[in-house]
């Protein structure tokens, strides 16, 4: 999704309503419960809070120029990878093994062999079209944030297919764009 992102790819970016800001935030909130002791330092109520639209139906959300999370259509927000390596704890986790590294860090989808093999793990309470950080096996921070095709149950039952759609990874376009000026 962010193979090839750049300035160009931004569409617009117009400064949201209050009312805009609150369903931005509560919408946030709700999916990602542990962030909400840090939501006024993330999302403050009194900086601008600029929503950039893409191509392809993608919106950043930018707070002081920094891309923060990012929502395909109207769907759930995610967050970028540099936020979730500030906070790690903020959404479930799929682990993937050695061998699957190298495809992920080159935009594939993750495939349910990466997920199910020795290396890899899966948190079992995830159901589908759910976002996760996918992990590496013995690596600290995450690779990737993906969204569930299959929830973790029909992932080891099947064992097959794509398991998790990559949408943001290590050095795609919005991981080298630290700021949006």
């Amino acid at each position: 999704m962010f193979k090839k992102f750049s300035f160009e790819d931004i569409s617009a970016q117009n400064q949201v309503k209050t009312s805009v800001q609150r369903k931005i935030r509560q919408s946030i909130a709700e999916e990602y419960p542990g962030l909400e002791p840090l939501m006024e330092d993330l999302l403050p109520k009194k900086s601008p809070l600029l929503v950039a639209k893409c191509q392809n139906h993608l919106n950043l959300v930018v707070v002081n120029n920094v891309p923060l999370f990012f929502n395909v259509r109207d769907g759930p927000y995610m967050p970028t990878l540099r936020l979730l390596h500030q906070y790690p704890d903020i959404m479930k986790k799929f682990q993937v093994d050695r061998g699957a590294i190298k495809f992920v860090l080159a935009g594939a989808n993750i495939m349910c062999p990466g997920l199910t093999s020795p290396g890899g793990a899966m948190d079992d309470e995830v159901s589908e079209e759910t976002p996760v950080a996918v992990m590496a096996e013995g690596k600290q921070h995450a690779l990737a944030i993906g969204f569930t095709k299959l929830s973790a149950k029909d992932i080891r039952a099947v064992n097959k297919g794509i398991g998790v759609d990559n949408m943001h990874y290590l050095n795609d376009g919005l991981w080298k764009m630290e700021r949006l000026e």
